[in-house]
């Protein structure tokens, strides 16, 4: 048993290697630099709590946090709304259904960052196509600025997020409803079962795992958004658009203060770990 116990070890001790140096000791370094003074160039100070007290007067943060939050609610919201409409449209083995399952999952292998770059093209009014498509059938009269305004910036960095993360949600979705077994929607159908009654019933029921999954994923990532917002807005128009990890970056490599910076990130990983244990807490009560 004891020999066992050393080679269960010995097999996943890369893997433990590479948490502790890729996670473990940041967290550990990042921890230490919360409590320090230290400037991006400069010898760091100790500094105790000023860090963590100072966020509440850190007006980019707590503006940011309000927004943050209402652009996690909203995109998750989209997110599982077109993701699991997806699926749906997908779910059943036809003839070229696998052209259109590939097609919606492409999006997902293009990066973040490339995927911001592509719509902040196709936003553009000098050269992108969506401002002239929009004039030429009517919809607009004049220019379109998509990035001019916080909603119209808000939006357009959802439709973008959206186009890059449905599909990804997709599979995670289209996984979980085809583990679901063909006899139950038939007898189901030999019951009198609509469409309506069989999604309702049978379908969001079984389904509940693979959407557990898919939400915890979303809305850890959403509430860790950087990417989007940062290339298509650069958090403007006058930083209505700045989100949490946003304001993080901008304590570091701006104000070239990365102790506080760390005391945010911080803050964000409890939020993070407390959030997670509630929805899994939450998810295991409603199997037992």
């Amino acid at each position: 048993m004891q020999k066992q116990r050393w080679v269960g070890l010995l097999y996943t001790s890369p893997a433990l290697i590479v948490a502790a140096v890729f996670f473990v000791a940041p967290v550990v370094m990042a921890i230490g630099m919360s409590f320090t003074d230290w400037p991006l160039i400069g010898k760091p100070k100790f500094a105790g709590v000023e860090q963590y007290s100072g966020i509440a007067e850190n007006d980019l943060f707590m503006k940011a946090i309000p927004f943050t939050l209402a652009y996690t609610v909203i995109a998750t919201t989209v997110f599982l709304a077109i993701s699991l409409g997806l699926a749906l449209l997908v779910q059943e083995n036809r003839r070229g259904v696998g052209i259109f399952r590939t097609a919606f999952f492409l999006p997902a292998v293009v990066g973040v960052t490339s995927a911001a770059l592509l719509f902040y093209s196709l936003y553009s009014n000098d050269y992108g196509p969506i401002d002239d498509l929009m004039r030429a059938v009517g919809i607009a009269n004049g220019p379109v600025d998509f990035l001019g305004t916080p909603v119209a910036a808000f939006f357009s960095t959802l439709v973008m997020s959206t186009w890059r993360f449905a599909g990804f949600n997709m599979l995670i979705l289209l996984t979980g409803l085809q583990a679901i077994p063909a006899e139950v929607y038939e007898a189901a159908r030999m019951d009198g079962a609509t469409r309506w009654q069989q999604f309702r019933h049978i379908t969001l029921p079984l389904l509940k795992p693979s959407i557990a999954l898919m939400l915890v994923l979303t809305v850890t990532g959403n509430l860790l958004v950087f990417e989007p917002f940062y290339v298509l807005t650069a958090g403007g128009p006058d930083n209505s658009t700045v989100t949490m990890v946003m304001a993080m970056f901008r304590e570091a490599f701006t104000k070239f203060d990365l102790g506080a910076a760390a005391a945010i990130a911080v803050i964000l990983l409890i939020a993070l770990v407390l959030l997670n244990a509630l929805q899994l807490l939450v998810l295991r009560k409603e199997k037992a």
